[in-house]
């Protein structure tokens, strides 16, 4: 059973070790902390951890460094819940503020928490499959190209450019989107392929190949409401904390690189009672990611779906400020798209 004084001493090597990297010694803890005991006795508590694998010997020297299981511990109970600064508030206020659409503010959101925590941000896309259609825009751009705007109820806007063989007759482009319109305004992104192949099938041979076209272009637009994706920023972060991996960080990058991974390991991760939650280390080895944590938080979309966000990084990162910066960028990010 590890005392609360052994749990005191475990919270400070875990913060001068993120702060220092460099394990921790007994007499560093005597200097650095008030805990009003002898070197003699911090060496006793830092033996206990030891035996209870929550820190560990480097190599030959006399300092310790926390272990996976001592981050989790630290997490789990140690780590200090502060909120985040006044400055930080306004700056995440001011910089979110001025999104201009959802695409925006997804990308505004990773690079802030990227440069907040210095870790690789990760925002991703909430499940649009519920949303509904609020417009659909045809706009002719020349004789033989136009563009569809699909917008919803979301605010997301989805835009392709359609290459026609034959010059677009204007007022047939104006009947075809009051008629799409009509269909397909206040119906959900899951209710849309049945519309469109409808309009398809009840289409005058005049106007098959214009209408052929338009509709496969809004299929596709409709597609990229159901597929999940992440938005990533601060990448170079790794790099700048390279010597934290014990080999090449080029598997994390790999890892990064596919979506699916992130996707599935965001999806394992329960989200704890103080809206925010950590996989550290081992817990990441299935995912090609076991020298890594990630904190991750939940954010509610317009539409009120869930979605998710973090941050990724090696295990020796500043948890108490990372934990805070994911909690509250999630917050306003909810509130952002709530007020949309």
């Amino acid at each position: 059973m590890v005392s609360e004084r052994s749990l005191e001493v475990l919270r400070v090597i875990v913060q001068d070790y993120v702060a220092s990297r460099e394990p921790v010694g007994s007499k560093a803890i005597v200097e650095r902390h008030s805990f009003g005991v002898s070197a003699a006795t911090i060496r006793n508590d830092m033996a206990q951890l030891e035996e209870e694998e929550l820190i560990s010997a480097p190599h030959t020297s006399s300092g310790r460094i926390p272990t996976d299981k001592g981050y989790r511990m630290f997490v789990d109970q140690l780590a200090d819940r502060r909120p985040l600064s006044a400055a930080q508030r306004v700056a995440i206020e001011t910089f979110l503020g001025q999104s201009v659409d959802l695409d925006d503010v997804l990308m505004r959101t990773v690079r802030l928490l990227s440069q907040i925590t210095n870790q690789v941000a990760i925002v991703q896309y909430p499940s649009f499959a519920r949303a509904q259609v609020r417009h659909v825009e045809l706009v002719g751009l020349t004789d033989h190209r136009l563009l569809t705007v699909l917008i919803t109820d979301t605010g997301r806007v989805e835009q392709r450019v359609v290459e026609i063989e034959h010059p677009v007759d204007a007022h047939l482009l104006e009947r075809l989107k009051s008629r799409l319109n009509t269909q397909l305004i206040g119906s959900n992104v899951d209710a849309s392929a049945a519309i469109l192949a409808a309009i398809r099938a009840e289409t005058d041979p005049d106007e098959e190949v214009l209408v052929d076209r338009v509709t496969q272009a809004l299929a596709d637009q409709f597609a990229e409401y159901r597929h999940d994706k992440l938005v990533m920023a601060g990448a170079a972060n790794l790099a700048r904390t390279e010597d934290d991996f014990t080999g090449s960080i080029y598997p994390v990058l790999e890892a990064l690189e596919q979506q699916v991974v992130l996707l599935r390991l965001f999806s394992e991760m329960v989200v704890e009672r103080g809206g925010v939650s950590a996989s550290i280390g081992r817990e990441n080895e299935s995912f090609g990611l076991g020298e890594t944590s990630v904190i991750a938080s939940n954010y509610r979309s317009s539409a009120g779906e869930l979605a998710r966000l973090g941050v990724l990084g090696p295990t020796r990162m500043d948890y108490s400020n990372n934990l805070a910066a994911v909690r509250a960028v999630a917050r306003y990010l909810s509130r952002q798209l709530g007020d949309d």
